[in-house]
C-alpha cells in the first residue's frame, strides 16, 4: 500500500467572525489527508475566497445596524481573499508549508459623533500576515483491511507582515480588527489524525490548532484562538470527490489600549460541503460552501450568510 503523506496544512489560523467582520474562511483544503494524494510531494495551492458580512448579530440574535448604540455602527464588510500556500515534505515525517495571504477588503460603518451620523468607508488591496507551520508524523496506524491511519503534530508561527497602519481617502485610521495584519507574532500549535479507506474510496480527518500571541503591537494584543475540524471525502470514480467538514472556532477577546473587547471574540460552528476534480493526476480544483450552524459573538459584531472558497492545488 501507498504511504499517506504528512503534507498538512490549514488554509489560515483567523477566524470568521470580528467586529468589524474582516475574515478567512476555516476550511480544510489539503488533499493529502483527505485522501486525494498519497504519495509525499511538493504542493502549491492557490485559493479564492469572498466572504460579505452585512448581518449585524448580538450574542446568538440577529439585530439590525444600530439597533444597539455602539460609538460606530458596523454596517458591512466584504472580504476577497488570495491565499497562496507552498507545502514541502522534507522526509515522509516531516513537512513545512507556507502560507502568505492578499487581503482585497471593503468595510463600511456609521460614525455616530455629537449626534449627527457619518458614513465612513475604507478599500484597500493589501498583503496579510504570513505563517509559516511545520508538522511531525508521530504514528502510523494500519487495519486488518486495507486502511492507514496517521496521527501527527504541527507547530509553527504568524509572522507580523501585514500593515497596521491602513488609512482611507479621508486619512481616517482603520480599527485594528480591520487592518490587514495584526502586528503581532503568534504560535501555532496542533495536532491531527487521519484515515485512509481505499477499498472504500473513503478518508477522514480530524485536526485541532491552537493560535497564540506573544505580544502587543501598538497598544493592541488580539485574543488567543481554538480551531477544531474534522471532514470526509468520498472519492466517486478516479477523478471527482465529495467532501463534507464541520469547523469550529472559538476566539477570546482582544485586549490593549487600541483593542475593542467589548465586540470581539466568540464561538462558531460551520458546515462546508465541498467538491473537487482532478484535472490531472497532479492537479486538482476544487470548491467549497461554508455555512454557519452557529455563532455567538461578544457585544455586537458583524457575521456572514455564507463563505464561498475555490482554488486550484499542483504536486510536482
Amino acid at each position: 500500500m501507498k504511504r499517506l503523506s504528512l503534507a498538512f496544512a490549514l488554509c489560515t489560523p483567523l477566524g470568521a467572525a470580528a467586529s468589524c467582520g474582516s475574515a478567512f474562511c476555516t476550511i480544510n483544503t489539503n488533499w493529502d489527508i483527505q485522501g486525494a494524494w498519497m504519495e509525499p510531494a511538493p504542493r502549491l495551492d492557490l485559493r479564492y475566497e469572498y466572504i460579505k458580512q452585512d448581518q449585524p448579530q448580538s450574542g446568538s440574535q440577529k439585530i439590525s445596524v444600530g439597533q444597539i448604540h455602539r460609538h460606530h455602527d458596523e454596517v458591512l464588510t466584504k472580504n476577497q481573499n488570495w491565499l497562496a500556500s507552498f507545502d514541502y515534505p522534507v522526509n515522509p515525517d516531516w513537512a513545512v508549508n507556507a502560507l502568505l495571504p492578499v487581503v482585497d477588503r471593503q468595510h463600511t460603518h456609521i460614525h455616530n459623533h455629537m449626534g449627527a451620523q457619518l458614513l465612513e468607508s475604507w478599500d484597500f488591496t493589501k498583503v496579510g500576515d504570513a505563517q509559516v507551520l511545520a508538522r511531525r508524523r508521530v504514528a502510523t496506524f494500519e487495519g486488518p483491511e486495507p486502511t492507514l491511519g496517521t496521527a501527527g503534530v504541527n507547530f509553527g508561527v504568524k509572522l507580523p507582515t501585514g500593515r497596521t497602519d491602513v488609512r482611507n481617502a479621508d486619512g481616517d485610521l482603520a480599527e485594528r480588527t480591520l487592518q490587514p495584519g495584526t502586528g503581532t507574532t503568534d504560535l501555532l500549535a496542533g495536532a491531527y489524525y487521519s484515515k485512509l479507506l481505499p477499498a472504500r474510496n473513503l478518508s477522514w480527518f480530524v485536526q485541532g490548532l491552537f493560535q497564540l500571541p506573544l505580544n502587543s503591537h501598538d497598544e493592541y494584543r488580539p485574543g488567543r484562538r481554538l480551531s477544531l475540524d474534522a471532514g470526509v471525502r468520498y472519492g466517486v470514480g478516479d477523478n471527482l470527490g465529495l467532501m463534507l467538514q464541520a469547523n469550529a472556532l472559538v476566539k477570546a477577546r482582544d485586549s490593549g489600549n487600541q483593542a475593542e473587547p467589548e465586540d470581539t471574540g466568540g464561538r462558531s460552528l460551520f458546515l462546508s460541503p465541498g467538491v473537487s476534480y482532478a484535472v490531472t493526476p497532479a492537479l486538482q480544483i476544487y470548491g467549497f460552501v461554508q455555512l454557519p450552524v452557529y455563532q455567538y459573538v461578544n457585544g455586537v459584531q458583524l457575521t456572514a450568510r455564507h463563505a464561498v472558497a475555490i482554488g486550484i492545488t499542483s504536486r510536482f
